[in-house]
């Protein structure tokens, strides 16, 4: 199987990432439609001067995203990482935190930043082994669910 990495510039793209989100976090972790709602905001608010998406593609078919926002304070923000689970296995969410940060490096961020939460393990892994740190934690009530959502930072310069 072919794993593509490519930016998310395709029609359909943009909505693919939202429906994607909303579809799999409700599955996986009985999000609600909050949370879809958060991931349309988002995707709304791209800006294609500053901001860049990717779309990863297993045989031809779009299995995960990611986003890399301008900050206002020079740092990047990876976004809306998901690797949808028919991709799952074959090393795509790695392949696009790795694009994500090749950008911020390339575009002279001084640093990236993200916000997750903790039960989302396989994201934290990515995180962590690419040398983000944990710089805080706060316990929240979103998406119909208790939750702990977490800042991790990287620095790049």
């Amino acid at each position: 199987m072919s794993v593509l990495i490519r930016t998310a510039d395709r029609p359909g793209d943009l909505g693919w990432m939202v429906q994607a989100h909303g579809e799999a976090y409700a599955a996986e972790y009985g999000w609600d439609v909050s949370f879809e709602r958060l991931v349309a905001g988002i995707v709304g608010d791209i800006d294609p001067t500053r901001d860049t998406g990717w779309i990863a593609e297993l045989d031809g078919r779009r299995v995960g995203c990611v986003l890399c926002v301008a900050g206002d304070d020079g740092e990047a923000v990876l976004r809306i990482l998901l690797v949808h689970p028919d991709g799952r296995g074959h090393g795509v969410g790695g392949r696009l935190v790795d694009t994500c940060l090749e950008h911020a490096r390339s575009h002279g961020f001084r640093g990236v930043r993200l916000w997750t939460n903790d039960c989302l393990d396989a994201a934290r892994h990515l995180y962590l082994t690419r040398g983000f740190t944990l710089v805080d934690e706060q316990p929240h009530h979103s998406f119909g669910a208790d939750l702990i959502g977490q800042t991790y930072r990287l620095a790049l310069v």
